[in-house]
């Protein structure tokens, strides 16, 4: 068996297009809590904490499909307490991308940031 054949195949990252057509949409699923930033992601696909994500992402009016590499950092199973919407947490990753687009979510909701409305996030 060659060194290659032994070798677990590397997992490629789950791809998720993701268009968020209002403000109020972009501030229940933005973190700002989180480093580099992240989105929560209605999906009733199954992930583990740690999985790789690819992101498309749309936000309001910008026909640019923003790409985003990142992480899961949290689950939220079906069922979960309060009605909360199913889904995972996406923490944008460190890289140029990641941070072009927290600074465009963080324009976006300025003056938002830190309300008491509720969000998807915690």
């Amino acid at each position: 068996m060659n060194e290659s054949a032994r070798r677990p195949m590397a997992t490629r990252p789950s791809v998720l297009s993701l268009n968020i057509s209002s403000k109020s949409a972009l501030y229940a699923a933005y973190m700002p809590f989180i480093k580099n930033g992240g989105l929560f992601v209605p999906t009733a696909r199954t992930y583990k904490l740690g999985d790789e994500i690819f992101m498309i992402l749309q936000i309001m009016d910008d026909s640019t499909k923003h790409p985003v590499a990142g992480t899961v950092a949290w689950i939220t199973p079906a069922g979960a307490q309060g009605n909360k919407t199913q889904g995972i947490g996406v923490q944008f990753g460190g890289d140029e991308a990641g941070q072009v687009l927290r600074n465009q979510i963080e324009h976006i909701l300025a003056g938002h940031l830190g309300s008491s409305r509720p969000t998807h996030t915690i």
